[in-house]
């Protein structure tokens, strides 16, 4: 036997992964794995914060986290009592586009999940004591966001990026807007967004795919409520055309943070995986890339500086983020920007790029090796439509890159005189 075959076959692909769709919409994915006694959920409903009204930022994560404090049939304290009696968890979550559920279980407990589910997802009751309990602690949370130097710059980079976008709003909104938000809303929004239509699942452990989709038609074949089809229309999105510098006076601190950057390229976009190997070579692969390299190994500028590409369904962003002392602020500014400038001008290294497709290459295997990991990565084939091979043709699309493609996707998304500069700290501005 070729050995290369068995290992592609070990890899997710159309021989085992089974899809079906319910007459309801409901997407159902699932690849059995028997060496496992555990069984995992991942999936998604289509509705997230782009729904929130400004003045209510955050209704959908609050929703979200809402579901499972009570139904019509149980108790917050039953649901968790439940699970907890199983060794079995659930939850939600809430970004953008989606609203999201996930949890695990022993395979022989997956109707136990499927009930929770289904009961917390279509019969949420959103009791009073619950509500007043979940606001306080999202209220908390945001009290200790607002004191983080590196939660206030990323949430300005956003703002200023991505204006009057919901890319470009916190998902779990500001105090004011949580404090705006009363029970009656949650109720509103889950009745007015919530349905099946586009409702994805993946399922992955010791199950049969046949009583996998049996399961999801028994708990959510009778779930027919639509929604409005009119998806909201959001802000275009655009490109830096000048400079933008700003920075956030939070007195009292010992550091600040600084993030810098452009618009990114949508998941599936072209040029986005030739951007994603560029990226690791800027500010990721071993001691943070070239950035680290430059700005905290060899300049002294930075605890901490790295880059991150951020891929969504309608843009993304390429941004470079750095704990710098207050004083380095600008300095630190100018030599990631120089970095910036040479990574748009130059083709990376053939070393650097080998190095770079040998770990992309050799990771991807370790992020198959849980249900979690299984079932997150065929979700995502799904949520982007790149067709359910698309992990086995993944070795071969990141060999075929070439070091005039990563400099091909520099050019088309970061220009250096035209980046989105914040700067969260003492004093000082970044420039």
């Amino acid at each position: 036997m070729n050995p290369n075959h068995s290992q592609s076959h070990s890899i997710p692909g159309p021989e085992d992964i089974c899809r079906a769709v319910l007459p309801n919409g409901i997407v159902v994915l699932c690849r059995s794995n028997f060496n496992s006694s555990s069984v995992v959920i991942s999936g998604y409903i289509t509705t997230g914060s782009e729904y929130d009204p400004v003045d209510k930022l955050g209704l959908a994560h609050f929703t979200s986290r809402c579901l499972m404090r009570g139904t019509s049939t149980s108790s917050f304290q039953e649901i968790y009592d439940r699970l907890e009696s199983a060794g079995a968890s659930f939850g939600y979550g809430a970004s953008v586009h989606t609203t999201s559920f996930s949890g695990r279980a022993l395979a022989e407990d997956l109707p136990l999940l499927f009930s929770t589910m289904a009961e917390s997802l279509i019969d949420p009751q959103f009791p009073q004591d619950q509500f007043k309990r979940l606001k306080s602690q999202l209220l908390t949370s945001l009290a200790i966001r607002g004191e983080s130097t590196q939660d206030m710059a990323a949430i300005e980079f956003d703002a200023l990026l991505f204006p009057g976008h919901p890319y470009g709003r916190p998902e779990d909104g500001f105090v004011e807007t949580i404090n705006a938000i009363s029970r009656q809303d949650l109720v509103d929004f889950h009745r007015d967004y919530y349905s099946p239509s586009g409702m994805t699942l993946a399922v992955v452990g010791a199950v049969h795919a046949q009583d996998v989709i049996a399961l999801v038609d028994r708990f959510f074949g009778n779930w027919t409520k639509t929604t409005p089809d009119n998806h909201p229309i959001n802000g275009k999105i655009q490109p830096p055309r000048q400079r933008i510098v700003k920075h956030i006076t939070m007195p009292g601190k010992s550091q600040s943070d600084l993030v810098m950057g452009s618009l990114g390229p949508k998941r599936n976009a072209p040029e986005y995986l030739a951007a994603s190997l560029g990226n690791s070579i800027l500010g990721q692969f071993g001691l943070m890339g070239r950035i680290g390299d430059s700005v905290r190994e060899k300049a002294g500028l930075a605890y901490y500086a790295s880059t991150s590409l951020n891929a969504w369904r309608e843009s993304g962003s390429w941004e470079v983020s750095a704990g710098v002392n207050p004083e380095n602020v600008d300095r630190a500014a100018a030599l990631i920007t120089g970095e910036l400038r040479r990574f748009t001008s130059e083709l990376v290294t053939q070393e650097e790029l080998e190095d770079n497709q040998n770990n992309y290459i050799g990771r991807m295997p370790l992020s198959l090796e849980s249900n979690s990991g299984v079932a997150n990565s065929i979700l995502n084939l799904e949520r982007f439509d790149l067709g359910l091979d698309y992990l086995q043709r993944y070795p071969g699309l990141i060999r075929a890159i070439t070091r005039e493609q990563i400099l091909e996707a520099a050019r088309l998304h970061i220009d250096p005189d035209n980046l989105v500069i914040v700067s969260a700290g003492p004093d000082g501005k970044a420039g």
